[in-house]
């Protein structure tokens, strides 16, 4: 490349830059952490820009340049999501607008301060001069406050201890919540929030726009407090209980739904250039922290169903012997394959002393023939006494085919149908009977347990119930086999594969 043609490529690179957020990343040198704590030294971020790194600033300028523009940005530690939200947008948007003033926020003053000198950093860089034509105004010793020759202003500090003073066109409020212990205390998340409403939100001038960055420690966080009570991690604009509309984009590390906003599928990882299996599987031990952090579902301290101390998690070598319970089944059918729900199913024990164990799932948004299969591997492999399933499901159509394949596989169980009467926490209130008395037992490392507590915790108004459903249905059957179905005469309809199906207590025979 000519020289001539270097200087053309520089000036069209400046001129995208100014234009455009992602481009300006792509621009500049993107600071890492500081090198000392007292230098505006940083340490230069070597990764490429992501996918999930250009969604965040290309709704990061939407949100800048809307008058009253509102953002969340839900990520799992680790993401980024801070050095272009806290670090990146700022610098940008004070180069290119003189006096404009900015204000960022986070759980404490010295965090706020990393956020200042990083973004100070930036503004120290010469690529910055030759972009916006300014540079930092006269000796800038505090890294929480200082100015551009423009006239733009930075402003920082910890929330809790108050912001006052200036005004600002931006606030950037970043991991408002410091960690678990402030996030389980009521009176902290509390003050978190009247600061919010009474110091931070005062503090921007008519039109300004206010982005939230965080991952989700709770479900009463500031977040959890402006969206609606029935938001489901949904991305996407939202209607705030604040009266604002919201651009929401919430990623989970591992995509579990079909509207990801990067269009991921299902099972997927955020940034897997980046993170390797190994470093998810660290988090995962912990259900509440891989539900909360990572997957961006905190569920309540204790759920209004179904309450947590009742979910037992226990050593693997604590499960009893197989032979020493009685083993049922049950399924909840999503109707159609890749759709929003589940299909799952479950196998449920019961120990000599009455104890409910949770031995096995399967769960899925797949096709008929993948489930049925799933369920008849299930079946040859526990032998339950019985499965449960509900009428209008099995009558959509698979019925047959889930029959024939339970032949050709030799997979012989009685299934009992039950009706879908009232609401699912009727259907569920026999589980719940089961658990609230004795609890449900799991195996500390059973797979899916960070979602099964998640999706208990918050029944039955949380994103699914899939799992709640397949196990109230469980409970169904356990009563019924215990008491005695109650029979309509004169005459009872039986399904093919019930003649394959092996008698049960009392000489019945599975429908």
């Amino acid at each position: 490349m000519t020289t001539r043609q270097q200087a053309a490529a520089e000036l069209l690179a400046r001129r995208r830059a100014r234009s455009s957020l992602v481009e300006y990343a792509r621009y500049i040198d993107v600071p890492g952490a500081p090198v000392s704590e007292d230098g505006d030294d940083c340490a230069r971020v070597e990764t490429p820009l992501a996918a999930h790194h250009v969604l965040t600033l290309e709704a990061l300028q939407r949100c800048i340049e809307k008058p009253h523009g509102r953002l969340m940005i839900f990520m799992p530690p680790g993401s980024a999501k801070s050095t272009y939200a806290s670090v990146v947008a700022p610098s940008w948007a004070m180069g290119k607008w003189p006096n404009y003033r900015m204000i960022g926020v986070s759980y404490g003053s010295d965090m706020a301060k990393k956020f200042g000198r990083r973004t100070r950093s930036i503004i120290k860089q010469s690529k910055y001069k030759a972009l916006f034509g300014t540079g930092l105004s006269g000796d800038q010793a505090a890294a929480d406050e200082w100015a551009l020759e423009n006239g733009s202003e930075y402003m920082s500090g910890g929330i809790l201890s108050g912001i006052t003073g200036n005004r600002a066109k931006f606030v950037a409020i970043d991991d408002p919540i410091r960690g678990r212990q402030d996030a389980d205390s009521e009176v902290i998340r509390q003050r978190t929030w009247d600061e919010y409403e009474e110091s931070v939100k005062t503090r921007l001038i008519p039109g300004g726009s206010l982005a939230m960055i965080l991952t989700r420690w709770h479900n009463d966080d500031p977040a959890g407090r402006i969206l609606p009570e029935n938001y489901k991690g949904e991305s996407g604009i939202i209607m705030g209980r604040d009266g604002f509309e919201w651009e929401v984009i919430c990623l989970a590390a591992e995509c579990e739904r079909h509207d990801d906003p990067l269009g991921r599928k299902i099972g997927d990882m955020i940034w897997p250039e980046w993170f390797d299996e190994k470093h998810w599987s660290n988090f995962r031990k912990n259900p509440r922290t891989w539900s909360a952090l990572f997957q961006q579902r905190p569920s309540p301290d204790t759920g209004d169903y179904f309450k947590r101390e009742w979910i037992k998690a226990v050593p693997p070598e604590s499960v009893p012997p197989r032979e020493t319970l009685s083993i049922y089944g049950a399924s909840d059918y999503a109707v159609t394959a890749n759709g929003g729900d589940y299909t799952v199913h479950v196998i449920v024990g019961v120990d000599s002393e009455g104890r409910l164990w949770l031995l096995d799932m399967w769960r899925g948004q797949t096709a008929s023939d993948v489930w049925v299969d799933a369920f008849c591997n299930l079946v040859r492999k526990w032998k339950p006494i019985g499965w449960a399933e509900e009428t209008g499901q099995i009558k959509s159509g698979v019925g047959p085919f889930l029959v024939k394949r339970m032949m050709e596989t030799a997979s012989y169980v009685a299934r009992e149908q039950f009706a879908t009467r009232g609401d699912k926490a009727v259907r569920a209130q026999s589980i719940r009977g089961r658990m609230a008395l004795s609890g449900m037992y799991v195996r500390a490392d059973f797979p899916g347990l960070s979602d099964l507590i998640s999706e208990m915790m918050s029944f039955p108004v949380g994103v699914h119930d899939d799992m709640v459903d397949s196990l109230g249905l469980a409970g169904q059957l356990m009563d019924r086999m215990a008491t005695g179905p109650v029979r309509k005469e004169p005459e009872r309809q039986l399904e093919i594969g019930a003649i394959y199906a092996p008698a049960l207590p009392g000489g019945r025979r599975g429908r």
